[in-house]
Formats: structure tokens, sequence, C-alpha cells
């Protein structure tokens, strides 16, 4: 029924939707009459639409103009972009051999190589001009050559870093040194350039005997490590030769103007006597490169980066007029949309009358149709109807059937359950009598069982009392019919009055007894020895801890007796060395240095001096100070001991060698103060060379030893004559 009724429903939508429609196609007809009505008065687009298209044509030329550019443009892209990939390529070899150099610095040198990766960090803290390790700045032009650089150079300069400017350089070590604890050399560059020196020679007055270059042509550095090199090393002034120089050897050292020259694998320094002009020569194997072999031509990385920029911003150029192509591209392509948009809007408005006839016709047609096509609802329904009153009959024959069936099963349930009551009371009722015959029977015969246990149980009860009481007064020497003795009942009032306390009591007993009895002679034997072992050692460490105490006291009253003058006579030497660096505008001091008090092999004596106002106290060491610095500090610590230590006479042999002229002459200042005192040792105070204008005491003596070929021997010497020659000559 359901369905039927679904199905006239649908029906009658179907219907409604049918009519809906004829109504909207009427709608749609009267429209369209009334557009055509209003499309009789338009003028003519056909000039429009030409001069449009004319534009149109201009706009393709233009857009297909742009498009050959963008083709061109995009081609040399490709170009300089293969161009840019073969420099960086090019570049990047010569970063991967920079990359090897600094593998070797890291290898042979770890602190120097995490200096430099601070300083690349870091370099916006100075000022001047900082160059990194010489070993990475030095190019050598080929690397067959590299051999004399590197024998020449000194390893320790060949990894320190070269400064501009000094204050740059005690910002470096400050940070670097003394924050960081790194060991790394620096070098400051000479203040006015010598890296353009002239050599000596020309170097085509020397090719006779070999010699083809001077080792400063071989390689290229920056301009602050060659002056630094041509002032060090004289590297603007050594001559390279080859086999030829090596066979005419002994006559190229005769050359009054050679002091250090290269052959092919030797290297040879003259050295000249200032005092008997004669020569000697030393010479060495020139060992093979290790750091400097690996060569990077400056000047061509420098245009290889230059060309890349050069690419790179002709890249940038053609990107920029890619993107105006592309933006004069767009507005074209904005602006024909709008035009074929127009085109097509003239174009419609043109044919559009014959259009709308077109669909005024179509719309009638299908009006029409669906005129035609109408469904009959009240036939429809009457058949529905029908169906449905057919369905209902067979309905109630059904419903007829099912209700006698009902009342069939639900009497027959009825007994069904009546049956099934009585069999559960009755199945009850068995099991209940079941059971109770089952406990009877087993009770009975347990009854008889405890009873005649329980008798043979009174007769051993019985006989057992009657022989322990039998015992017991054997035991106290009693006879059976004598009475109980006072002592023995009030022992037995305080026992359990119950069997079973009397046996758990008796158990306890026995118990405490096998816990006793079941020792063995050896564990108390092993008890008593371990009890007397404990007790030894107990007095042993009392004994110890009391000896521990005693060598803690000598120790600490040995350590006063020496620690304590020690103090007092470091204290006095601080005092003057303080007053020495004092005397000379600068800062030093002197203290017992130790990390751990009780680590007395570690104490030991630390220096600390500063030489410029401008920085802290510094430990005086072979990395911070200068050559010149450290003499001054040694000359004046052990001028500062010479007080505390008698002794008949001191020698003191070149200590003004490396001293700049200012520190020598306060250094001789003060050692002839403290020589001329009446309480100090004889001085012999020996050196090649003396400033002039020096503070001479009338405790001094000078004696000037002379020597050399051409000097009179002892016995010709006459000081009176030589006194007169020269005041003869001073009165001429």
């Amino acid at each position: 029924i359901d369905d039927i009724k679904q199905a006239l429903k649908m029906k009658q939508i179907e219907e409604e939707d049918h009519q809906k429609r004829i109504v909207n196609t009427r709608r749609t007809i009267e429209d369209l009459k009334v557009e055509l009505d209003k499309l009789g008065d338009q003028p003519d687009t056909t000039p429009q639409i030409s001069a449009i298209s004319v534009e149109l044509r201009e706009i393709q030329e233009r857009t297909v103009r742009i498009e050959a550019e963008k083709a061109d443009l995009r081609r040399e892209r490709d170009n300089v972009m293969a161009e840019s990939r073969s420099l960086q390529k090019k570049l990047n070899d010569m970063n991967n051999l920079m990359n090897v150099k600094e593998e070797k610095l890291r290898t042979r040198h770890r602190d120097t190589h995490t200096a430099l990766l601070w300083l690349r960090e870091n370099r916006q803290l100075f000022s001047g001009n900082i160059h990194e390790p010489m070993m990475l700045v030095i190019n050598v032009k080929d690397h067959q050559n590299a051999k004399y650089v590197e024998n020449h150079i000194s390893f320790h300069d060949l990894r320190a870093f070269v400064f501009q400017r000094k204050d740059d350089m005690e910002k470096f070590l400050v940070e670097v040194r003394d924050k960081m604890n790194l060991k790394v050399n620096t070098i400051s560059a000479p203040e006015v350039s010598c890296s353009g020196r002239p050599p000596s020679r020309n170097i085509e007055s020397m090719r006779r005997f070999g010699f083809f270059t001077y080792l400063r042509e071989m390689f290229n550095a920056p301009d602050e490590v060659m002056s630094y090199l041509c002032s060090q090393y004289k590297v603007h002034d050594v001559p390279v030769g080859n086999e030829q120089t090596k066979a005419l050897i002994n006559t190229v050292i005769q050359e009054p103007y050679l002091k250090v020259l290269y052959t092919t694998d030797e290297r040879y320094t003259v050295k000249r006597s200032i005092y008997s002009n004669k020569t000697s020569t030393s010479n060495s194997a020139v060992q093979k490169s290790q750091y400097l072999i690996i060569t990077v031509d400056a000047e061509e990385r420098r245009q290889l980066e230059q060309q890349l920029r050069a690419c790179e911003s002709k890249l940038q150029e053609i990107d920029e007029r890619m993107k105006t192509l592309q933006t004069e591209f767009a507005a074209l392509n904005r602006h024909e949309n709008e035009l074929l948009s127009e085109k097509k809007r003239l174009s419609e408005l043109k044919g559009k009358k014959k259009q709308l006839e077109q669909k005024i016709g179509t719309k009638q047609d299908s009006l029409r149709q669906m005129e035609q096509n109408v469904i009959d609802l009240k036939k429809v329904e009457e058949e529905t109807n029908a169906k449905i009153k057919a369905i209902s009959f067979q309905k109630v024959t059904i419903v007829s059937v099912l209700t006698a069936e009902i009342k069939t099963k639900a009497k027959l349930s009825m007994e069904k359950v009546y049956l099934a009551l009585e069999t559960v009371g009755l199945t009850a009722e068995k099991n209940k009598l079941e059971n109770d015959c089952r406990e009877g029977a087993s009770e009975l015969k347990t009854m008889d069982i405890k009873c005649s246990r329980l008798e043979q149980r009174k007769v051993q009860l019985t006989e057992k009392c009657k022989g322990l009481l039998k015992s017991a007064k054997s035991i106290c020497r009693m006879q059976m019919d004598e009475p109980l003795p006072e002592g023995l009942r009030n022992a037995f009032s305080n026992l359990p009055d119950t069997l079973d306390e009397v046996d758990s009591m008796l158990n306890e007993e026995r118990s405490r007894a096998e816990c006793f009895t079941g020792l063995s002679e050896n564990v108390v034997e092993e008890y008593s020895r371990r009890e007397q072992e404990i007790e030894h050692l107990e007095k042993e460490l009392e004994k110890k801890i009391a000896d521990l105490n005693a060598y803690r006291q000598n120790i600490s009253e040995a350590k006063e007796r020496w620690l304590i003058p020690l103090k007092q006579l470091i204290e006095q030497i601080n005092d003057k060395f303080s007053n020495f660096f004092r005397s000379m505008q600068c800062a030093g001091e002197v203290d017992l240095h130790t990390e751990n008090e009780e680590e007395y092999d570690k104490y030991g004596i630390r220096i600390r001096v500063k030489f410029h106002s401008s920085t802290q106290l510094h430990e005086l060491t072979a990395h911070h100070q200068s050559g010149g610095e450290r003499s001054v500090s040694t000359m004046l610590y052990l001028m500062a001991l010479q007080e505390l230590n008698r002794c008949p006479f001191r020698v003191v042999d070149e200590i003004n060698q490396g001293m700049d002229p200012i520190n020598e002459r306060r250094v001789f200042d003060i050692v002839v103060q403290t020589a001329c005192k009446e309480t100090t040792s004889q001085y012999f105070f020996i050196t090649p060379k003396l400033l002039q204008n020096l503070q001479y005491a009338e405790e001094m003596t000078v004696l000037c030893v002379h020597n050399g070929p051409h000097m009179l021997p002892p016995h010709k010497w006459d000081i009176k004559a030589f006194i007169r020659r020269l005041e003869r000559k001073a009165r001429a």
C-alpha cells in the first residue's frame, strides 16, 4: 500500500513540475518577445568590430616581438649561467686548495687554526688590516719553487698573523692568548712599507753565476706581509741559482754582497768576521715544501671573482628585462582579452535579433510538446484506490487467520509454564531427599569411628599418666602413696592449667635447647678468634690515627718553617723587582704560584710584567713579550736576586743584545746604580757595543779588548805613545 501511495505521490510531483515548466516556458517566451521588440532600433556595429580587429592584430604583432626578445634573453641567460657555473667551479677548486692548506694548519698547530676561525667571525672588532697566517696568504707562482720560500721563512712566522696596527695586535692577543689561552704568533708590519725595496744588485749582473731571480719574485703576498718579509728575511735580496751556481759556489761565496743564496737543492749562508774579515760558509739541504706547494694564484682568483660578479650583474639585468617584458606581455594579454570581450559583445549584439527569433520558435515548440504530455491525475488516483482496496481485502483475511493462531499459541504456552514449574519443584524435593540420606549415613559412620577412638585414647592416656606419675615420683625419690612436697606444688602452680598450654611451653623450651645444641665447636672458636681480631684491629686503628695526626702536625710545622720564609724571600724579591720596573715607567711583580698548596713539586715563581700603559700585567712567556722585553725582564729579575745571594763577583754577558735603545739605556742605568753600591759584588759587564752618552760612575772601569789580524803584539803596544798621538791629533 505504501509503495502504491508513493507512486501516486511521485506522479503528482511530476505533474506539478510539468506545470511549472509550462508556466516558466510561457514567461520566457514573453520576455524574449519583449527583448526582440527593444532590438528594433539598435545601430550597426560592423565599423566598431573592424576597428577592434585592427587593434587585435597590432597586439598580436607586439606579442610576437616580445616572445622573440624573451627567447633571446633566455638563450643569453643560459649562456651567462653556463659561464657563471664554469667560473664558480674554478673558484671552488681554488677554495678547495685553500681548505687543504687550512687542514694542514689545523693538523700541525690547532691553536692557530682555532684563532683563525675566531678572527673570521670577529674581524669587525679591528680597524686596520689583519692578514691570516702567512702560509695561507703566500702564493708561490710556480709550485716547484715553493721549497725555497718555505725553507727561508721559519714555521713560527708561517703560522703568524700579520697586523697593520699594533693596537689591533694587542687587542687580538688579549682575546686569543689571555681569554682563550691559545698559543699563537703575531707580527706587526713595519710602519713604512718595505715591500718595494730594490735589491742591492741587478739580477742581470749575476746571471754569469747562474742566478736567475730573487726570492721575492717567486711568490705573491699582501703588502704588509711582503713588507715584513723584506724587512726581516731580506727576500728582495736573496738570489736563487741553478746547477751552474752550485758548480761555481767557491767563486760565488767570495762576492762581498752575498749573505744568503740558494742553488738547486742547497742553501748557503755566508758570514764575515767584523774583526778579521774572514769568510765562513754553511750550507744545508733544501727540504721539500709541505705547506706552500699548494698554490692559488691570487690575481687569477680576484679576476674570477670579478668575472663572477659581472655574470651575476648581467643575470640581474636579464632578469629585470625579463620581468619588464613579462609585465608588458601581461598588460597586452589583459587588453587583448578586453578587446575580445568587446568584439564578442558587438558580434552577439549584431546577431542577437536572429538568435532571439530562433529561441522564441524553439520555446514555443517545447511548450506545445509539454501541453500534449500532461498527466491525467484523476485517472491515476482511481487506479491507485482500486489497488489499495484489493490489498486491504487480502490484509483482513490474513489478520483473521493470525488471530486464531495467536490464541492457540497462548493456551499451549500457559500449559508449558505450569508443567515447567511442577517439574522444578519435584526435582528440588528429590535432590534434597538424596542429600539428606547421604549426610545421615556418613554422620552415623563417623560417630561410630569417633567413639571407638575415644575409648582407646582414654585407656592410653590413663596408662601414660600412671607411668609418668610413677617416673616422676621415682626421680623425686618418693613412694607411690607419698603426697607432693610444698616446693613441687608451688612449681606446678606456676605452670599452665591445660594440657595444650603445657605442650606449647614444652615445645618452646625444646626449640631453645636445639638452637644451642646445634652449634659446633669450630663456630664458637671462630667467633672468639674474630672477636679478638676485631679488638686488635681497633687498637691498631687508634694507633694509626694517632700516628697520622702526628705526621700531619709535623708536616704542618715543617711547611710553616719552610713556606713562611720562602714567601718573605719572594716578597723581598717582588719589592726590588717592582721598584726596578717603576723606575722605567713600567710595571712588574713576582709571586709564588701553585694551583694546589699540597703539591709542593709544582710550586714555582711567576713573573708578570707590563710595558705599555694600555695593557694588563701578563705572565712572562716566550710567546707574549718580544725578545727585548724578555731580556729586560730577565736582567731586572737577576738584579732583584743579587742582594739576597752573596757572591764575590758577577758576570753579565751581552745582556743588552736584542733590546731597543730606550730599554737598553734604562737597564744600563739600573745596573750602574746597583753595581756601584758599597755592599754589592764586583760586576763584569761584557758587551760588543754600547750606546752613546751613557751615564758612567767613578767606580767603573772600562776595558776595551781589541782583536783582529792587524793588531800589534802585546809587547809592542805602548799606551803612552797612543795617548800622545791622540793629543796631537786633537790639537791639530
